[in-house]
């Protein structure tokens, strides 16, 4: 619900693109991949900066940022899905140990199989209510993965996210 509101309140404030992605609930944690245009993605990103500083009483906690990407010739999910997930599975040995670019794309990775699991599971189910899927173990982004995203230095919050993207480039008036 929080979420639905949300891009409705974007769709009408910005007009802009409608929002796709996935929403993956897991126990404890969630993965949020969103698509929309860029106005839309800062909205968002603010309204979680925002829940972030309520501090313990806020919905969502330790919040990171892990990609933001702009000029995207075509959308990789065609709707907005939600899908409830499991606890995550084991992670291959050493992963831990990755670069945060490569767990990064590994999250990613996990998340588009995911997200096409959910639309296939849509086009099989003859239910038309608004049940939320549960994702196969093997689809999910593995727990040591997300914990290794949660530890990065490189994952912003949502705040320090738009402290940086806001702040002047600091360019050497001598370059």
């Amino acid at each position: 619900g929080y979420h639905r509101e949300l891009f409705e309140n974007a769709l009408e404030d910005y007009s802009g693109e409608p929002v796709s992605g996935l929403l993956l609930l897991y126990s404890g944690r969630i993965c949020h991949v969103v698509e929309s245009c860029s106005s839309t993605i800062h909205l968002i990103i603010r309204d979680l900066a925002s829940l972030q500083n309520q501090g313990q009483s806020a919905l969502l906690q330790d919040i990171k940022v892990l990609v933001v990407a702009h000029n995207i010739p075509t959308r990789l999910f065609p709707d907005w899905n939600v899908a409830t997930a499991p606890s995550p599975g084991p992670c291959p040995p050493g992963s831990a140990q990755q670069p945060t670019a490569e767990l990064v794309a590994e999250c990613l990775s996990f998340l588009f199989r995911a997200a096409a699991s959910v639309h296939s599971s849509e086009g099989d189910s003859e239910d038309t209510s608004q049940s939320t899927p549960t994702l196969a173990p093997e689809l999910l982004v593995p727990a040591e993965t997300i914990n290794a995203l949660d530890r990065a230095e490189e994952c912003l919050s949502p705040e320090d996210f738009l402290r940086m993207y806001l702040s002047p480039l600091q360019t050497a008036l001598d370059s």
